[in-house]
């Protein structure tokens, strides 16, 4: 759909609108329905407003693709992966070393993920002023990205006629790639087992086929993933504007987090930003006010330390579901002792009184139910 729709255009195809009428009173028309097209196109515009920031800036059509020969995607995540390296300034030069590196690798078709791996090798070869003859050096000593050495290995299958010989020898340093079919190399899996061993890196969850073959693919990624839902929670269920952009006083929106279970959030007001990078947000939940501290990343707030969490695992750390500074657990308490001292009830370093330990009814609670909650709830968050 995307290069064929208004979410085309740019680096990628000719939208499948001005394809039609281009054709159209033809011998070659498709004979599509323009009126039905632009319902749809209608529908996606809308759409891609939501990732406006994502763009790549490209205001008119580039022959210098016919240079690069950069698919639409790669075009876009490359040139973003250049901006972050300081190199936006040096694009050209970019595209321009994209074009060597493909030559020099035998001009391979360049799909996801064989475009990646040639982007990689120019980037590294721009920010590092390494030159293609400095590559393809018998005598000199390069290191090469990971993603370059797998391929030429053979895990992405193998070229017709195979990859320049020379090359790939300095590249595998000895290592004999792979003949024929990489999938067949592959040992046999045992799914049930991997699935336990997917819920076991996933702390315990129930894993379904989905999560089981984004596990099976990517390992790292997923278990990245689950960390993120773990301290987030089920941020798919955001609308994506909130998700990209943060919400804004006054905006209200409806989150279903489950099936029947929709939560009700409107955004009061946001405070400045103080001198250790934090953020007050006043906002109402289900018509219930709430305010929270957060990290704001978006006003030099990145470098700020969170307030730690309960280690997960750690039987003498109990996590604080509400903001209670100090929960200092004596020794006999949990015997149903009580001990009194002179710091029993006292202020924090901002003059804040703070409940006991045996006052605070969060720890009586978690006590109670014989649990304890690892993450700290709504007193810390990330904004940005």
């Amino acid at each position: 759909m995307r290069h064929r729709l208004p979410v085309s255009g740019n680096t990628s195809q000719a939208t499948l609108g001005t394809i039609v009428e281009v054709l159209a009173r033809s011998e070659r028309d498709t004979g599509l329905d323009i009126d039905a097209i632009r319902e749809i196109s209608n529908y996606w515009e809308a759409v891609r407003g939501h990732y406006v920031a994502f763009e790549s800036g490209m205001q008119a059509p580039a022959s210098e693709v016919y240079l690069h020969e950069m698919p639409g995607d790669q075009f876009t995540n490359l040139k973003a992966q250049a901006r972050s390296l300081g190199l936006e300034e040096r694009w050209h030069e970019v595209a321009k070393t994209y074009a060597e590196v493909n030559k020099m690798f035998g001009d391979i078709v360049k799909v996801t993920p064989s475009s990646k791996v040639v982007g990689d090798m120019a980037l590294i070869m721009v920010s590092q002023g390494l030159t293609r003859e400095a590559l393809e050096d018998p005598a000199r000593d390069i290191s090469f990205p990971d993603s370059v050495v797998d391929m030429m290995r053979g895990n992405l299958g193998r070229p017709a006629g195979g990859f320049p010989e020379a090359l790939q020898k300095k590249i595998l340093k000895g290592e004999e790639p792979l003949e024929g079919r990489p999938g067949k190399y592959l040992p046999p899996v045992d799914f049930e087992e991997k699935r336990k061993e997917a819920s076991e890196t996933a702390g315990g969850v129930e894993i379904d086929d989905e999560d089981l073959n984004s596990y099976l693919v990517y390992p790292k990624v997923f278990a990245e993933y689950r960390k993120r839902f773990e301290e987030y929670g089920p941020v798919r269920a955001l609308p994506t504007s909130t998700f990209f952009y943060v919400m804004e006083p006054g905006e209200k929106i409806s989150v279903e987090i489950d099936p029947g279970k929709t939560l009700e959030i409107r955004c009061q007001a946001i405070g400045e930003t103080d001198d250790n990078g934090s953020v007050k947000v006043f906002f109402k939940l289900n018509g219930q006010p709430w305010l929270i501290r957060m990290v704001d990343r978006l006003h030099g707030g990145g470098a700020v330390k969170a307030q730690p969490k309960a280690e997960e695992g750690n039987a003498n750390h109990v996590g604080a579901p509400a903001r209670c500074h100090r929960l200092a657990c004596r020794e006999g308490w949990h015997q149903g002792e009580r001990r009194r001292s002179d710091d029993d009830h006292r202020g924090d370093e901002d003059g804040d009184r703070h409940p006991r330990p045996a006052q605070c009814r969060h720890l009586r609670r978690s006590r109670r139910s014989g649990r304890s909650d690892r993450r700290q709830g709504p007193v810390d968050g990330i904004r940005g």
